[in-house]
């Protein structure tokens, strides 16, 4: 299996699915992995899987930002969607049939 540390200025809207959909509330302390990167630096991330790949994704405040937006956006999306759907099934009469 592939793994990918990934950094939230990077992320695919794939892996942010990915994140969303494994952390609908968010994540906490303990859904944090921490580990010592070449450089000796501590890194915070959060995992998600694929069927062939491990992303650890590096946890900032801008992370958690970039999945709040995502999710306001998907939910804009299917807002606007309903309500084409339901202008659709609105009757409209023809002007020339009034008379």
């Amino acid at each position: 299996m592939k793994r990918v540390i990934v950094d939230y200025a990077k992320l695919t809207n794939e892996i942010l699915t990915l994140l969303v959909e494994k952390f609908p509330d968010g994540y906490d302390e303990t859904d944090i992995i921490r580990f010592k990167n070449a450089k000796n630096e501590t890194i915070e991330a959060v995992e998600v899987r694929t069927e062939d790949t491990i992303y650890l994704v590096k946890v900032s405040t801008k992370l958690a930002d970039r999945i709040e937006n995502f999710e306001d956006d998907d939910l804009e999306d299917t807002a606007d969607d309903d309500s084409l759907d339901a202008l659709k099934d609105l009757e409209i009469a023809d002007e020339s049939e009034e008379d």
